[in-house]
């Protein structure tokens, strides 16, 4: 059994690793925190809830990716919107049995990921139970006012992009990938992008959020899906196919451009990773996969589907 420990020495324990917070905040100490925004500036608000058996297991996440991952997928929907982070919140069930090294584990490798994209962690909650590690995790971002991107905006005639390679969440990529925060940004700085989304329920449920936001058709080509080196040689096509339409927690960027601002990225590609043409938007209803032989069949929502 490990020994016991109290919450406010793990709060004691995380203000010495959290900077003191910039002007426009009052962070760890008060009953809340206080953000003043600038002038011209909308707020983005996230939050997911992580929980052990359900989201990671250990192994073969350690504590630290844990932690890590609870603060990635809110700052890839950050980017999804094209904003910049500024500030978090972070709630902790954590299990009595595992004691304070394990929750000083978790909140480091989150602290470690913030540090990296100057994120502030700037209070929450911790609770200890008998049950599992659950993370909570509430971020805050921001984006000039009117220019954060939605998933309701695309257009007849847009090329479909996908940023990165798909299929790969199985193979730890879902607890080490990095949120495309900066990829969005400058993707906003390159083209006007028209609705956007990230990929964490899987490509093919991910696009029909778009396409039904937006009152649209969808049509991508198979042979164009960038599937995941990292997949297994001994998985048929079909199989790979599958995994990169289906498996989710990819967490790269599915976009939508005019057909111009498309041909600039192919010929332009402002990115240090890969960016692919997957198809185009149209005013029918639903999303479609071509085949190489031209023949078309209905994207099933075959990703990750929560179950209430």
């Amino acid at each position: 059994m490990a020994a016991a420990f109290h919450e406010f020495d793990l709060i004691k324990w995380i203000q010495t690793r959290c900077p003191a917070p910039p002007h426009d905040l009052r962070s760890i100490g008060d009953d809340t925190a206080i953000v003043q925004p600038q002038a011209g500036r909308e707020l983005l608000l996230a939050t997911d809830m992580l929980m052990e058996g359900t989201h990671f297991t250990f192994p073969p996440a350690t504590p630290e990716l844990a932690g890590r991952k609870a603060l990635a997928v809110n700052l890839s929907d950050i980017a999804a919107m094209a904003g910049e982070p500024h500030s978090a919140l972070v709630s902790l069930a954590l299990p009595r049995s595992r004691g304070a090294e394990f929750a000083k584990s978790v909140m480091q490798g989150l602290i470690d990921l913030a540090r990296e994209f100057h994120v502030e962690v700037i209070g929450g909650d911790t609770n200890s139970w008998d049950g599992p590690l659950v993370i909570n995790v509430a971020v805050m971002g921001m984006a000039p006012s009117l220019q954060s991107i939605t998933r309701s905006n695309a257009r007849d005639g847009d090329w479909i992009f996908v940023t990165g390679a798909l299929g790969g969440s199985m193979a730890s990529h879902h607890l080490t990938f990095t949120p495309r925060i900066r990829e969005a940004m400058l993707l906003r700085q390159t083209v006007s992008l028209h609705a956007m989304i990230d990929i964490s329920d899987g490509l093919a449920s991910d696009l029909q959020h778009i396409t039904t936001e937006s009152g649209v058709g969808a049509v991508i080509r198979s042979e164009q899906l960038p599937i995941n080196a990292c997949l297994s040689a001994e998985l048929t096509e079909a199989e790979r196919l599958q995994k990169a339409l289906s498996d989710g927690e990819d967490f790269e960027l599915l976009f939508t451009v005019s057909p111009e601002d498309g041909q600039k990225l192919l010929e332009q590609n402002p990115l240090s990773i890969p960016l692919t043409h997957l198809g185009e938007i149209n005013t029918g209803q639903g999303a479609f996969l071509q085949q190489p032989d031209g023949s078309r069949v209905s994207l099933e929502r075959s990703g990750w589907q929560h179950q209430l």
